[in-house]
């Protein structure tokens, strides 16, 4: 192996790449030094492999917000997209009384449309970064990341007999404890009644009790104040804030 390579492969190997139908994210570049990132989107400029992959993002952690590196990034091809707030919650002491709770129903065999349609309206002027993505590359990117066990995580939540919005419980590949929503968010006609709040610690206490999960991790665009405000609401601490680059 030329030494190129093997410094390529020992970067790609400190980093997680995250693959969905038509679009890679490269995410957990904490850990490399700023040498190392330079070193790396040149890597990344260069690999054919994602070039044809479709659109290609990578997360870079505040501890790497500086002007070489954002410079860098533009020369390769990279345009800023979106400031992401993440944030963590310790899941140990969570608890949820039935009364706080709404009937979430899997993706069963056959309820891929109904589940695709209230996915959709759940998305509908979010105020989460858009994606160039159909609902269907959406579902399939899903299936890609979780596997075959995708199912159980794609729930759809009911007031009585009405969809009010969907919410994705799973853990997180290559962790054993580490909870995330694929996705949550409300129907229009759902939105600002309070029920976000009650469906996300709903959610929180699902990745607990269902999926094992010893804490959580969550994030959405910084122009979501809603969210924002749901996660101080049920006990997320703010951890960091990225820049996303994207390049197509």
């Amino acid at each position: 192996m030329k030494e190129c390579d093997f410094d390529k492969f020992k970067l790609y190997e400190k980093v997680k790449f995250v693959e969905g139908e038509k679009f890679t994210t490269v995410e957990e570049t904490t850990q490399l030094s700023q040498e190392e990132f330079l070193r790396l989107i040149a890597y990344l400029e260069k690999d054919e492999r994602l070039k044809k992959a479709g659109t290609l993002s990578i997360l870079v952690p505040s501890s790497h917000h500086t002007d070489k590196l954002n410079t860098k990034l533009v020369e390769a091809g990279f345009v800023l997209d979106d400031m992401t707030v993440i944030v963590k919650r310790d899941l140990s002491d969570l608890s949820l009384t039935e009364s706080e709770s709404y009937r979430l129903i899997p993706m069963k065999p056959g309820m891929e449309d109904t589940f695709k349609h209230v996915w959709a309206q759940a998305m509908t002027n979010s105020l989460n970064g858009s994606s160039n993505l159909t609902i269907d590359d959406q579902l399939k990117s899903v299936e890609k990341e979780l596997g075959p066990n995708f199912r159980r995580t794609c729930l759809i939540a009911y007031e009585g007999e009405q969809p009010i919005g969907v919410v994705m419980p799973h853990i997180e590949p290559g962790t054993i404890a580490e909870g995330r929503l694929f996705y949550f968010g409300l129907i229009p006609e759902a939105r600002g009644k309070g029920k976000s709040k009650v469906l996300h610690r709903q959610a929180l206490a699902i990745l607990r009790q269902k999926f094992d999960a010893a804490y959580y991790v969550g994030s959405t665009s910084y122009h979501n104040t809603p969210m924002l405000k749901l996660f101080a609401h049920n006990g997320c601490v703010e951890i960091d804030r990225s820049k996303v680059f994207s390049r197509s």
